[in-house]
């Protein structure tokens, strides 16, 4: 008997990050909500939505996947979205995040796609989309409802 095929899903995202303990510093003060039984001091989960977000330290997680900890230039091909409900909310996150020791890449704007977003770096130098997208209808736990 041949087992179903799993569906495709994003379970965990795991940033490579520097020093934890100032990253998932950075992290609750955004909101997100570490798993105190599943953290450790080698590894943070914080509850994202939908999926987990993970921090690791930097080298360690490039070993694990078997691959160079090289220096990375400013943009390493992926960034990471929170989307929140209104221009407002954006707003707030976005002043939040440099509070918390965020750097401003773009500030809050209109956005060709129609909604409103703004971009900062986490400690790390991540970069973290703070959106609203008027298409994209939210969940009470902060995921998004894709529509088909």
């Amino acid at each position: 008997m041949t087992e179903a095929p799993t569906p495709a899903a994003i379970a965990l995202i795991t940033l490579g990050v520097a020093d934890i303990a100032r990253a998932t510093a950075f992290y609750e003060a955004l909101g997100f909500i570490r798993s105190i039984s599943q953290s450790n001091e080698q590894v943070t989960f914080l509850k994202a939505g939908g999926v987990v977000l993970a921090l690791f330290g930097s080298a360690d997680l490039a070993h694990d996947a078997n691959l160079s900890d090289e220096p990375r230039g400013p943009f390493g091909g992926i960034t990471i979205a929170r989307n929140l409900p209104s221009k407002t909310a954006v707003d707030t996150a976005f002043r939040q995040a440099l509070a918390a020791g965020a750097s401003a890449l773009k500030p809050p704007q209109d956005a060709f796609w129609g909604g409103y977003s703004g971009y900062v770096a986490d400690p790390d130098g991540h970069p973290l989309e703070l959106a609203w997208n008027p298409f994209f209808p939210l969940r009470e736990d902060g995921g998004i409802d894709l529509p088909a």
